[in-house]
């Protein structure tokens, strides 16, 4: 049997046609393979794609995302640990953005205490980054957050979502795995935690758009380290996606042996981290490419 090859998507898919999001992948795979002249070496129908889309629910169904993030930042419908996940993560993207107290200061009538308990302030953080950030999305960051707690701290959702990827990878058969945004987080909890026990072998893992050197987010991983059953891990983001935020380096990801990372991505997607700006780098294609075919 040949390399497989197994596609880990993101958050808001429910409610999604899991076919249609395949090729979505696909096609955008199909476009940085052409910019080296080449075909796929594996046929699409031999592609996997695990859908747990559904399994993540809106808790603000019918909502825009902004309006969505701002219930979720407010802590509705929500315990105080996951308030407090989702706002220490969006006051750490203002950091390291670069957003100032000052700026955001400036977008309210009065003052107000600056702080990851004042669900105002973090409202204002949200939109400062908005205001400041050209093509930002905290939007989408803080709802790219609620689903990583979730999928981290419920032992039902994350059952569900661990068995459904987890089928994809066949035990003793060459798997490149390739994990984007939430997918990220989702590929290398289960690769790092039963990659071994289960017989996987994966020579690449590929991380794109990954949020796994988040503070909250790594801590939430923790240990951190290597997984056993992989090769090498190639990670590739574009340095203006605020959901990634920081390169898998040992500054930020300290594990052995490293990780490769790719920074310079020009994603061309509205916030800068949609799948589709990410596979089409010809850089990033060819690695799956290279991998597979080897």
């Amino acid at each position: 049997m040949t390399r497989q090859l197994v596609f880990v998507h993101g958050r808001s898919q429910q409610g999604k046609d899991a076919a249609r999001l395949k090729q979505i992948w696909i096609e955008a795979w199909k476009e940085g393979l052409g910019k080296h002249g080449l075909d796929m070496p594996i046929a699409e129908e031999e592609i996997r794609f695990p859908f747990y889309g559904d399994t993540l629910d809106d808790l603000t169904q019918g909502a825009t995302p902004a309006d969505a993030a701002k219930i979720v930042i407010k802590g509705d419908n929500a315990d105080a640990q996951e308030t407090q996940f989702i706002r220490s993560i969006l006051l750490e993207v203002q950091r390291q953005a670069g957003v100032t107290d000052e700026q955001v200061q400036q977008l309210v009538a009065g003052p107000i205490e600056r702080g990851v308990l004042n669900w105002e302030w973090v409202q204002n953080v949200l939109e400062a980054i908005d205001t400041y950030v050209p093509g930002a999305s905290a939007a989408s960051v803080a709802l790219a957050t609620r689903d990583v707690y979730k999928y981290l701290n419920h032992d039902g959702i994350r059952g569900i979502i661990d068995s459904g990827v987890g089928d994809a990878i066949i035990p003793g058969v060459e798997t490149i795995v390739v994990g984007h945004s939430l997918g990220s987080v989702v590929s290398y909890n289960l690769l790092k935690n039963e990659g071994q026990a289960k017989g996987w072998v994966v020579p690449l893992y590929v991380t794109l758009g990954a949020p796994l050197a988040v503070n909250a987010i790594k801590e939430g991983l923790a240990p951190i380290k290597h997984p056993s059953c992989v090769g090498k891990w190639f990670n590739a983001m574009d340095e203006k996606d605020i959901v990634s935020l920081y390169p898998l380096d040992s500054d930020h990801f300290d594990i052995d042996p490293s990780i490769e990372n790719k920074t310079d991505v020009d994603n061309p997607t509205e916030n800068r981290h949609g799948i589709v700006g990410y596979l089409p780098d010809p850089v990033v294609a060819r690695r799956i490419y290279d991998a597979l075919i080897q």
